[in-house]
């Protein structure tokens, strides 16, 4: 998972490498999705493989990258409450 501010000069979508070799997407142009229940304060996109989350509050602010590999771990642990704080 890479932090990505989705500012870059590139095309929308495109994809490169950052100094740390992770994958650098630009998110400049996404379709970005929330949940129906709650109050929308996670988002989501899908771009050239890669889904960005960001907080919906602040969507100019830092975009968490995920590989597929790494989303569907995430949503997994999710779902067997990995991530629960109580």
């Amino acid at each position: 998972m890479v932090a990505n501010s989705g500012t870059g000069v590139e095309p929308a979508g495109a994809v490169g490498l950052g100094a740390n070799g992770k994958p650098k997407v630009d998110f400049t142009g996404a379709t970005w999705l929330c949940s129906s229940q709650g109050v929308g304060d996670v988002q989501i996109a899908f771009v050239d493989g890669y889904i960005g989350m960001r907080d919906g509050r602040q969507e100019d602010g830092p975009v968490l990258v995920f590989t597929p590999a790494e989303w569907r771990a995430f949503v997994l642990g999710a779902r067997d409450g990995e991530f629960d704080l109580t």
